[in-house]
This record gives structure tokens, C-alpha cells and sequence, in this order.
């Protein structure tokens, strides 16, 4: 009987949530609201591929459902589960279900590995954390508890001149909600100062920030206090993927972007992204993409205007 309540309980908070999404991202696409961290998505069809790097973030689903591949792993989500990325991962997003009728509709919160580790120390919980780094990506099974906070952050935009007190305590509440799943303690070692998965988010961070200058294993690994061969074996634990790889994703991505939606040169891309060679550059991406750049961007240019949906 217990059982049947959280259902219908979750059933309910659901319906709701997909309300508000509608109420307040009534058309296709990714709406921002007036809490910075949250952004809403809503979308008629199914969608090509689209890529973006997801920053640490909860990505919860009313309606429809995705998958986000990394590397040569893809997670579902939908209604029943959400997906957590604890660190900055080059994500290849897909929304598998959605129609007019039944649109896909979800929302995106992203989040400070700080406040985590906040909440962490004050419930002084004594879980016990991997000592190996885990993959940054998870995807949990939905709570009534987590559903209820959502759909009172939702409500909040209402009435946005009380989004700067309320806003951050429900987000806690959120992520304490988070915290208290299947995988909590998964998410917590990547707020724990001095932890494998700390580090090598503070090194994905670097990474990320500097994509388009050379990057050295030995000096990145010492930056965070690892030994070279520690660090490039939990970086793959981590994103599923070598130091080297993770980069290439990176500038291979914003090389796309930047040729799709600032109708950039491919040449002109490559050495915005790092690259000392164009033709490495068109290599190195038609093995990606599986075409040569231009080739590939012109096909994308009208798919893509209707299916900008990310999270």
C-alpha cells in the first residue's frame, strides 16, 4: 500500500510540474527564468544529437524522455529517474520522446559542489565515500520528496520578488534530497576537498578554461597532486575518457559551434579551438562527426534550428 501512495504521489507531483513547465516556458525550446541556476525546456519532437558541456546540474523530466551520451555510454531519463553530472562533461543530448500532443518537458538546475559539501557537514552524515573516483554522470530513481521541492522552486516564479530569499533554501533542500538517493554519496566525493574526484574536477575545470592552449598530463597531474599515472587513471573513471580525449571533445564541440552558430570558417575554428593545422583540425573532426566540417554544419543548420533544446 505504501508503495502505491509514493506512486500516486509521484504521479501527481509529476502532473504538476509539468504544468508549471508549460505555464512558464510555453514554447519550443530553453527558457531561462528569474532563478539563474534553473532553466526550463520544452520541445514537440524528437531531436538530432545535440551537444553542449552539462556543468554540474540536476536534469529533471515531467514529460517525455532524453538520453545524454558520454564517450561511448548513454543514460536514459525520463519520469521516473533524473539524471546528476557532478562535474563539467562534454554530453551528446538526444530527446528520444516528445510529440505536439505530449511534449517533452523538463527543467535543468545547476549547482556548487560548495553548497553540497555545506549541506554535507551539516547533517554530519557519516556515509561512506569511494575511495576511487566514479563517473561524474548518474542517473537516480525519482523521490516524491525531491519531485515536492522542484515543483515549490517552480512555484516561485510566481511570484519572482520572492526568488532571492526563498530560491536558495529550497535548492538546498533539493540537493540535500539529491544527496539523500541511491547515489549520494557518488555526488558528495566530488565536493570533498583533497578526494581523487575533487581533484580531478578542479583539473576538468582548467581544462575546460583553457581548452585551446596545449596540454601537458605531467603538469595538470601535479597541479592537483597526482601522479601522472593516478591522475590519467581516475580522469577516465571520471568522464569515461582520457585527459587527451576529454580536450579534443572540447575543442571539436565549440569548433562546431562556433561554425554553426557564428558562421565561422572551418579554418578559422580550428585555430580558435588550438588547433596549429587545419587539415589535423578536419581529420581529427570528420572522424568525430563523420564528415569533413563544412560538409557536416550545412547539413546541420536547419535541423538544428528546431531541436535547440539542451537538458
Amino acid at each position: 500500500m505504501d508503495t502505491e501512495n509514493e506512486s500516486l504521489r509521484i504521479e501527481q507531483a509529476l502532473q504538476q510540474l509539468a504544468r508549471l513547465i508549460r505555464r512558464h516556458a510555453p514554447s519550443s525550446g530553453t527558457h531561462r527564468t528569474p532563478v539563474p541556476s534553473l532553466a526550463l525546456m520544452h520541445a514537440t519532437h524528437c531531436s538530432e544529437p545535440m551537444e553542449s558541456v552539462y556543468k554540474p546540474s540536476i536534469c529533471v523530466v515531467a514529460q517525455g524522455a532524453k538520453t545524454a551520451t558520454l564517450a561511448d555510454e548513454t543514460y536514459r531519463y525520463d519520469p521516473s529517474t533524473y539524471l546528476v553530472t557532478s562535474v563539467e562533461l562534454p554530453i551528446l543530448g538526444r530527446i528520444i520522446e516528445a510529440s505536439p500532443e505530449i511534449p517533452y518537458l523538463s527543467l535543468k538546475l545547476s549547482f556548487d559542489a560548495d553548497v553540497i559539501l555545506d549541506i554535507v557537514k551539516e547533517t554530519n552524515r557519516s556515509d561512506s565515500v569511494p575511495a576511487e573516483a566514479c563517473r561524474g554522470i548518474t542517473v537516480n530513481r525519482t523521490s516524491f520528496p525531491l519531485l515536492e521541492a522542484i515543483v515549490r522552486l517552480l512555484e516561485l516564479l510566481h511570484t519572482p520578488e520572492d526568488v532571492p530569499v526563498l530560491a536558495p533554501l529550497i535548492i538546498r533542500e533539493i540537493l540535500y534530497r539529491v544527496l539523500q538517493g541511491e547515489q549520494g554519496a557518488v555526488i558528495h566525493q566530488f565536493a570533498i576537498i583533497g578526494s581523487h574526484a575533487h581533484n580531478i574536477a578542479q583539473a576538468i575545470q582548467l581544462i575546460n578554461r583553457e581548452y585551446n592552449r596545449p596540454i601537458g598530463i605531467e603538469q595538470l597531474a601535479k597541479s592537483v597532486n597526482m601522479s601522472a599515472s593516478a591522475f590519467h587513471k581516475h580522469f577516465k573513471r571520471v568522464t569515461a575518457m582520457s585527459p587527451l580525449q576529454y580536450q579534443k571533445t572540447v575543442r571539436l564541440q565549440e569548433a562546431r559551434r562556433l561554425m554553426l552558430t557564428e558562421t565561422v570558417q572551418a579554418s578559422d575554428a580550428a585555430f580558435r579551438v588550438g588547433y596549429e593545422s587545419p587539415s589535423q583540425f578536419s581529420r581529427e573532426y570528420a572522424r568525430m562527426y563523420g564528415r569533413p566540417p563544412m560538409v557536416d554544419v550545412e547539413s546541420l543548420r536547419g535541423s538544428n534550428a528546431s531541436s535547440n533544446v539542451h537538458g
